[in-house]
């Protein structure tokens, strides 16, 4: 079967307590919100949690070598990172993660930067810790986003701020960060002793005409200032395995996230979290190549959809993710409005881009890591939709 068949088998995963599929009663509903994606993930995965299965013993985990050994050779192998196996944290999640490394870093009562529109867990991440949040919103001009370096130095200035939190690649406006933009920023936070966390989830879904610059890469003074988040969870879609990993080189930050994640209870992982990793990270990289593409292809198949039936909507260049950015302030309704009658008309769930904050209230969200007919029948109940209103 050559590749692009393999994306495009249906798999159904209504009524198998799929949070993405059976969130809503409507047993028709198209889900193109949360961030996982509908294909099987890559053969060489599903084998070695089959072999894990087989052995029929869960017990508790001591994890290998070969697990250090992976991250360490992706890192590399695909980013030019060198990961120090002593650097390494693993834990349950990024966001379990991200909460951590806040609690560890900050007192109640200090300040982190956040760059709006953004994922949204790194709100609660920063309030949940009883930290205050600063918004550095980006920069929306000629269709794309850029850093608010201006507005940056500003707020950075302020000796309560102690951390800054990047979404690096950003979700949800698809940018892959340059080289150019993260030493600017880092110098910025850095001139005012500010620690960057670099939540870097979608490294590798980065797509050709680009390449995810590593924050933590771009020379000692970034290693020695910077926290960064990683997981194989959105690139091989293993979001339920629950596994994520920190790498930290400051020994003195680390000792304090390792105590964090020992409070919080998620120092931990499972066999299949394991498995799972090392055959991602260490078979899986041509499979992962086949799915870029196939993103692409739908990306590309959304725009020209897009441009002909409804042109006054702006669709953002995705250089990242699989999650497509689209202005829709042409239609003059909000876009929790939108969101909210798409889904009780047409039963067609989208993000309301205002759940990333204020500046994303005109913009829609979508999830397109789908089958290509799935995708086909959610634009068709949008224009549907949109031919109602229009």
């Amino acid at each position: 079967m050559r590749d692009p068949e393999i994306f495009d088998l249906p798999v159904s995963r209504r009524a198998t307590a799929s949070y993405k599929w059976d969130s809503s009663p409507a047993d028709d509903v198209i889900p193109m919100w949360v961030a996982d994606m509908d294909f099987r993930t890559a053969p060489a995965i599903i084998r070695a949690l089959i072999q894990r299965v087989q052995q029929g013993v869960f017990g508790y985990t001591k994890v290998p070598d070969a697990y250090f050994d992976a991250i360490i050779h992706w890192f590399e192998q695909q980013h030019q990172f060198v990961v120090v196996r002593e650097h390494i944290l693993f834990t349950t999640g990024v966001v379990p993660a991200l909460s951590a490394v806040v609690k560890a870093l900050t007192v109640p009562g200090d300040s982190v930067i956040v760059q709006t529109p953004v994922y949204n867990c790194f709100f609660s991440s920063v309030r949940n810790n009883q930290c205050e949040l600063v918004d550095n919103p980006l920069l929306y001009r000629d269709g794309t986003y850029q850093f608010d370096f201006d507005d940056l130095e500003q707020k950075a200035a302020n000796p309560n701020t102690k951390l800054l939190i990047l979404c690096n690649p950003h979700n949800p406006v698809g940018r892959s960060w340059s080289a150019e933009e993260l030493r600017r920023l880092g110098e910025i936070c850095f001139r005012h002793q500010i620690t960057v966390i670099s939540d870097e989830i979608h490294c590798d879904l980065v797509y050709a005409s680009k390449r995810h610059v590593v924050f933590a890469g771009l020379g000692n003074e970034f290693l020695a200032n910077s926290v960064t988040l990683s997981s194989p969870s959105k690139a091989f879609n293993l979001a339920g395995l629950h596994v994520a990993n920190i790498f930290c080189s400051n020994p003195e930050f680390r000792k304090r996230i390792d105590k964090a994640l020992n409070v919080n209870e998620v120092c931990e992982i499972t066999p299949f979290a394991v498995d799972g990793l090392i055959a991602a990270y260490t078979e899986s990289a041509g499979w992962l190549e086949a799915l870029k593409n196939y993103l692409r292809s739908n990306y590309d198949y959304f725009c020209e959809y897009i441009h002909h039936c409804f042109p006054e909507i702006k669709i953002l260049p995705l250089e990242a993710t699989y999650l497509v950015w689209t202005d829709c302030s042409a239609l003059n309704i909000s876009a929790q409005q939108l969101a909210d009658e798409l889904k009780e008309k047409q039963h067609l769930w989208i993000t309301a881009g205002s759940v990333y904050g204020v500046t994303g209230q005109n913009f829609l969200r979508w999830n397109i890591a789908c089958p290509r007919h799935q995708l086909q029948e959610a634009l068709d109940r949008f224009l549907v939709y949109l031919k109602d209103v229009n």
